[in-house]
């Protein structure tokens, strides 16, 4: 879009939010973020706690486009997404995979810290168990090995017939490496953190370092932005999101929706992982699937879900620092 909304409209619409998980998830109980109501819509902000300003504006930037700009053309009216499966005992797989209708694709946590492979290798097993043999199951590294141990991991998950491995080392150069290692096996590398948190989000492409791109509408910029590098990189994509009410989960659809192709199901259905949300009508998977629509919010669960007082100003102010670096 060509100009920013006044930051008064912005705070003036602003809702900050606590919203509580299912389960732990990224280390944390609690997910925080800043519901705005803009022209277009409502529209959301929920950088991590711990990003710094400078990649958070990026964030601010991708609401201010959903709830005050224009929409591209859509080709789909509702995404196929994945179950999500955080690093959990064993024990607690069942449970978590009945929270999402109908979905045959689950991404499993794996590399977490203080975990063990044999504790990745029982819960994927446990999933392909779960899921059957026609269930598609990917694995999410988070960049938590390094190249040799993402060689060893891989080899030995293989068994479970795994559909990609997202993001399983830091750096570009290592999945460079790794892909070159794994090629035999027939896995597919994707590239998260090396897209949306990289100077170059381009550079995975331009270095052969992955097989396909994990794309999100938030941390890259908005819609407009995220479809740009889609276009240049050429390579396949799955749209994720990053723990996100229903209002960022419509964006990231939006996002998903306007995808010339979308061979992958999409990373879309984490509003199963909130034991609270925003709306009373949740952006949550309906024999797999979700809509690709906007999200009424609700004013009662708005002010239920009111982070409070010292947390509601941390966020007003990390919106006005962000807002100047736009």
């Amino acid at each position: 879009m060509d100009s920013l909304p006044p930051l008064d409209e912005l705070l003036a619409t602003a809702h900050v939010v606590s919203l509580p998980l299912t389960t732990q998830f990224r280390g944390i109980t609690q997910r925080e973020a800043v519901i705005f109501i803009g022209p277009e819509g409502a529209t959301e902000f929920s950088p991590f706690t711990e990003y710094q300003d400078a990649e958070a504006a990026t964030w601010l930037r991708a609401g201010i486009e959903f709830g005050w700009g224009e929409l591209p053309q859509l080709f789909r009216d509702s995404i196929r997404v994945n179950a999500t499966m955080p690093a959990v005992e064993v024990a607690q797989v069942e449970t978590v995979l009945a929270r999402y209708d109908g979905c045959r694709t689950v991404k499993v946590k794996v590399a977490e810290q203080g975990q063990s492979l044999d504790d990745d290798v029982a819960r994927v097993a446990e999933v392909r168990r779960l899921m059957g043999p026609e269930g598609r199951v990917r694995l999410d590294a988070n960049g938590g090995w390094n190249v040799d141990e993402a060689e060893h991991a891989i080899r030995t998950l293989s068994e479970c017939d795994i559909e990609y491995v997202e993001q399983p080392c830091a750096t570009v150069d290592e999945l460079a490496d790794v892909r070159k290692r794994v090629k035999y096996m027939g896995i597919p590398i994707a590239a998260d953190e090396s897209v949306r948190k990289a100077s170059d989000p381009l550079e995975v492409a331009t270095a052969n370092a992955a097989d396909l791109l994990i794309v999100k509408a938030q941390p890259l910029g908005g819609i407009t932005r995220a479809l740009d590098i889609v276009r240049v990189a050429g390579l396949p994509v799955t749209v994720s999101s990053a723990l996100d009410t229903s209002v960022g989960l419509a964006l990231g659809a939006h996002l998903a929706a306007a995808v010339p192709e979308l061979p992958y199901d999409c990373g879309l259905g984490t509003a199963s992982l909130l034991a609270a949300d925003v709306t009373d009508k949740p952006l949550v998977a309906r024999n797999g699937a979700i809509d690709v629509r906007r999200v009424d919010v609700s004013e009662r669960m708005l002010r239920d879900y009111a982070a409070p007082p010292e947390r509601d100003e941390w966020w007003r102010d990390r919106i006005r620092r962000c807002y100047a670096l736009l």
